[in-house]
């Protein structure tokens, strides 16, 4: 039964001693200085533009490579072999056939993994077209060795004036759904301003590992002051604070940065007063994470946690179950959303700040694979996503723990133990 449950917010009871005492200090305040003492780079004057659905995502970014100039550099984990992956790449051919440089990424196992993928007749075609197109870390045998460590982000760069990241590949379920599991509900976002420039150093890093390119700064930075003055027909940040966001981008590289998104979420997690909301499609345990919230809990931070009833994983539904009966004993609020796949990935902490990026509340994103997020310091974008949340219970079922019982009989019970101990491989 689809309910919208509403409850009062648990008192605060903060000591002295306590982890998560935070005296007088805002959520914001504490969490920007955990992340500069990470060495997490900050943006001043940014605009975020939230894109909730997949239209609303392939509409924008393809007004804006229309209208590209002097490059386009995409980065996804996949491009599926279907009608809006060969729109974009038809339009990404026309854009090189004008002359700007266009540079592609896909990670390998990203694309073998896909039900439809981008084969080598397919990629030959593609690099026909004057596209740049490279696959990251491609498989070779004994395949094991490239079982971790894949590249998961999801950034799209033009100009070095606009960047878009989030939870979304490239595939037409975004806009139509799947048989099998309805429609698919991802989160999105384009941003403008100095931090297009990190996104577009994360993106030339990870091409000059692959091809041993150098893409000069220099050569790859932004020339519109307002953006709005350089395109058209895109969707405007209508905020009061538009162009005065500050942003951070926490990115996740193996072997440099490799406990920095974790830290970054348990930083968050610990600054949190009054409220916690999370939405995540794979949150299937990572100890300081969880240990985090269980802090937040037990020091009286309403905790609100959205995960999806359908999955793209068969597996997963079960092995979060486990997760969720530990957070619901512990005073959370969980929600299971029924209407299709929710597949977005953000945190929005105190009505204060927001993350949104490509990281998975799971051992893949948080302790092997390569992944980009924003924290995002505005009250004004928190609040867009805080309506998106709050419509989004309207289509979940509130889960209680007798709720829990009926939904998940003995077998699911014994199968999310077993598979949740492979934590990492799938």
């Amino acid at each position: 039964m689809i309910a919208n449950h509403t409850s009062q917010a648990i008192a605060q009871d903060f000591s002295p001693n306590s982890p998560g005492h935070t005296g007088d200090r805002n959520s914001s305040d504490l969490t920007i200085e955990a992340l500069k003492g990470m060495d997490v780079p900050f943006f001043e004057g940014n605009s975020v533009v939230l894109l909730p659905t997949g239209k609303e995502k392939f509409h924008d970014m393809f007004e804006a490579i229309r209208q590209a100039r002097h490059y386009v550099h995409l980065e996804y984990f996949n491009y599926r072999n279907d009608t809006i992956g060969w729109a974009l790449f038809g339009l990404l051919g026309q854009k090189a056939k004008e002359g700007v440089e266009v540079r592609v990424m896909c990670d390998d196992f990203g694309n073998r993994s896909n039900d439809h993928p981008l084969k080598k007749e397919h990629l030959d075609s593609i690099r026909s077209m004057g596209i740049q197109i490279q696959i990251f870390d491609p498989m070779k045998f004994p395949w094991i060795n490239h079982a971790y460590h894949r590249d998961h982000m999801k950034i799209v760069v033009i100009d070095g004036n606009i960047a878009y990241s989030g939870g979304m590949n490239v595939a037409d379920y975004y806009i139509h759904g799947k048989p099998e599991i309805g429609s698919w509900h991802d989160m999105h976002m384009r941003l403008e301003g100095p931090v297009v420039a990190q996104y577009e150093r994360i993106f030339s890093m990870m091409w000059k590992g692959e091809t041993d390119e150098y893409l000069d700064e220099l050569q790859y930075q932004g020339q519109c002051d307002v953006v709005e003055e350089c395109y058209e027909n895109l969707r405007p940040d209508t905020t009061p604070d538009a162009r005065q966001k500050t942003l951070a981008v926490v990115n996740r590289t193996p072997g440099k940065r490799s406990k920095m998104m974790r830290n970054a979420y348990v930083a968050a997690i610990d600054a949190a007063k009054h409220h916690i909301q999370i939405v995540n499609p794979y949150p299937t345990g990572v100890y300081s994470v969880r240990s985090a919230l269980y802090r937040a809990l037990k020091r009286g931070v309403r905790v609100e946690f959205m995960v999806s009833a359908k999955s793209d994983v068969p597996i997963t539904p079960d092995v979060v179950a486990i997760q969720m009966r530990r957070l619901i004993a512990r005073g959370c609020e969980v929600y299971y959303y029924e209407e299709g796949f929710h597949h977005s990935k953000f945190m929005i902490v105190d009505d204060e700040f927001c993350t949104i990026g490509s990281a998975n509340m799971d051992a893949r994103s948080m302790l092997f694979d390569y992944e980009v997020n924003s924290f995002i310091f505005t009250p004004t974008t928190t609040r867009q996503l805080q309506a998106i949340f709050e419509r989004d219970k309207d289509k979940s079922t509130f889960l209680t723990m007798e709720g829990w019982k009926k939904r998940f009989n003995l077998w699911h019970r014994i199968v999310g133990r077993i598979f949740g101990a492979f934590k990492g491989f799938f």
